[in-house]
């Protein structure tokens, strides 16, 4: 959960990731893996195995949700476009930077330009979108003249504050666990492979992708030997869902169709069989790196596991059981034989 408090407090919205995946080459260089980046940015990480005739890939993705800047107003606000599938209203309120292309940092606020109840009569009815949400800079700027003069332009990236606490209870709640969250425990089973010296039965590779927030992350760098690829990111929870913040959510379908049967059936008899809470599920509007790698043409068998966020593409949570369940079937997966 600290590694996870790490992650989702570095910005990284997709397009703008390499702070993250520096940080991610670091961590397992400390761990002595070697890792190398592909053109899009993203991190590979291959351990050898028995058979080295059939691969496994596993992929998190550590881009996040966040915006770009659209346009400087001449009241020296910022109007912005949404990086990734989300709704204003989820971003109302947040504290927020903004990355200037020279790399400096700026804070600012995400408002409704009709915030003030007591000057607007339709402040509580006015649509959030992206008309009337906008930027207030931390700044003492007093129109468009004095914002360029900081340094800040049009297609500058903004990010958002994380928020991130761990309760004495076990939650862990923070904007980003999607799919941050994913990749701290892609971290600790390669650190744990490692250290246990552990001979896997088919050469893994592990992808840490930087693009899939906006449909693309994944879908490259899958070598011609890859016969199971599984993608790590969060379980959607809601009315009608399966999906709890205690148990890893095993994917039978989302908006791509469904999930390869005999690998979930896999799947599943893992968990039964080592005794870890689990839940199947259906996520109605979901895409995934799984997902992407199909339909670019592999052919792969492709699965979709991770632990279940709460209020996912907003506020979300997580407690440490799903993390601890989405470990264990991890561990267990990369042990298991293929289904060929």
């Amino acid at each position: 959960m600290q590694l996870i408090k790490e992650l989702v407090s570095i910005p990284s919205p997709s397009g703008n990731t390499n702070e993250v995946i520096t940080y991610v080459e670091n961590y397992l260089a400390d761990c002595q893996i070697e890792t190398r980046r592909n053109r899009k940015g993203g991190l590979l990480a291959t351990i050898p195995g028995r058979d080295n005739s059939h691969h496994r890939m596993l992929t998190a993705h550590v881009d996040t949700l966040g915006a770009i800047v659209k346009e400087i107003k001449a009241s020296g606000r910022l109007s912005i476009d949404l990086i990734g599938g989300f709704n204003f209203n989820s971003i109302e309120g947040e504290y927020c930077k903004i990355e200037s292309s020279s790399g400096k940092m700026f804070t600012g606020t995400i408002l409704m330009h009709q915030t003030s109840v007591h000057v607007y009569k339709d402040a509580g009815k006015a649509e959030r979108n992206q008309a009337n949400m906008e930027i207030r800079l931390d700044e003492v700027v007093k129109n468009a003249e004095d914002v360029r003069a900081l340094g800040i332009e049009v297609g500058d990236f903004v990010s958002f504050d994380p928020r991130v606490e761990i309760t004495g209870n076990g939650f862990i709640k923070s904007r980003h666990l999607d799919d941050k969250a994913s990749v701290a425990l892609l971290l600790q089973l390669m650190k744990q492979i490692k250290e246990e010296k552990l001979l896997l039965p088919y050469t893994t590779h592990f992808l840490i992708s930087n693009n899939e927030e906006i449909g693309y992350g994944g879908n490259s760098n899958i070598t011609p030997e890859t016969v199971e690829y599984l993608a790590v990111d969060m379980g959607a929870m809601g009315d009608g869902q399966s999906t709890d913040e205690y148990t890893v959510s095993i994917c039978v379908k989302d908006a791509s169709g469904p999930y390869h049967y005999e690998l979930r059936k896999n799947l599943t008899n893992l968990a039964k069989e080592h005794s870890i809470g689990y839940q199947l599920d259906i996520y109605p509007y979901y895409g995934s790196d799984a997902s992407a790698a199909i339909r670019s043409g592999h052919d792969i068998v492709h699965g979709l596991i991770g632990p279940g966020i709460d209020s996912s593409h907003a506020f979300e949570r997580t407690h440490k059981d799903s993390l601890e369940n989405t470990a264990k079937l991890l561990y267990h997966y990369v042990k298991s034989d293929m289904v060929l």
